[in-house]
């Protein structure tokens, strides 16, 4: 009967987040995945925000939608589906942290993967150039290790308005901060970013536009055929 049920029945992706809902309690497999689609990268985000690790992060997305699905009839529609995944993993995240602080008994002692996945911008590798692709992974890698080393209040802030592009009232409720708190925090981040970056950019730049490898080769084969060495 579902078999028969998906053939005229809208697909998951463009339902609105009550209808997914109601299919997904329906235990529609399809609802389940296109929730997940439309909301892994942002959970991941906001996961990786609090627990700086990315294994981590995907074990607390894993456990968060764990939750949620096992608690979907609680979902009221009162916020987006979204918003409403978000502050689960957030208490999950969070509640990962406590407990290895108390664990630890001493700060938090979480390293940072080498290739976190907190910002992405496409590489230009177009043209076979290794060495403005490795500027560029360097940048990015700064960038990164800048987030991550905000203290947890700024750099979920940060990460919820500004990567993931949420509102003053939406990352206000996530968080369960007064919209006057977000914006202060947010201005501190990005201060606090800002200096970070500065400090340890120069060194980086030296690298960021590199003039080699196929450019470098074509401009100077190009400048020696009009200076008369054809070969």
């Amino acid at each position: 009967m579902r078999a028969t049920e998906s053939k005229t029945s809208p697909a998951p992706a463009s339902l609105g987040d009550m209808d997914l809902v109601a299919r997904a309690l329906a235990h529609d497999r399809q609802a389940f995945q296109a929730i997940m689609k439309q909301n892994n990268q942002s959970l991941y985000r906001i996961a990786r925000a609090v627990i700086r690790d990315d294994a981590e992060a995907e074990d607390v997305v894993q456990e968060a939608y764990t939750q949620a699905f096992a608690h979907l009839e609680a979902f009221r529609g009162g916020s987006s589906l979204s918003t409403w995944l978000s502050r689960i993993t957030i208490n999950e995240a969070l509640g990962r942290l406590r407990r290895k602080r108390r664990a630890e008994g001493a700060g938090l002692a979480i390293a940072g993967a080498a290739e976190a996945e907190i910002i992405r911008f496409p590489l230009n590798t177009s043209e076979g150039d290794p060495e403005r692709t490795t500027a560029q992974r360097q940048i990015l890698h700064l960038i990164e290790q800048a987030i991550d080393n905000l203290p947890e209040a700024f750099r979920t802030v940060f990460v919820a308005r500004v990567l993931e592009g949420m509102s003053l009232e939406e990352t206000a409720k996530l968080l369960d901060l007064r919209p006057q708190t977000v914006k202060t925090r947010l201005h501190r981040a990005r201060a606090l970013l800002r200096r970070d970056i500065e400090a340890k950019i120069g060194p980086v730049l030296l690298d960021a536009f590199p003039f080699a490898g196929r450019r470098c080769d074509r401009l100077t084969a190009a400048v020696l055929k009009r200076l008369g060495f054809d070969d």
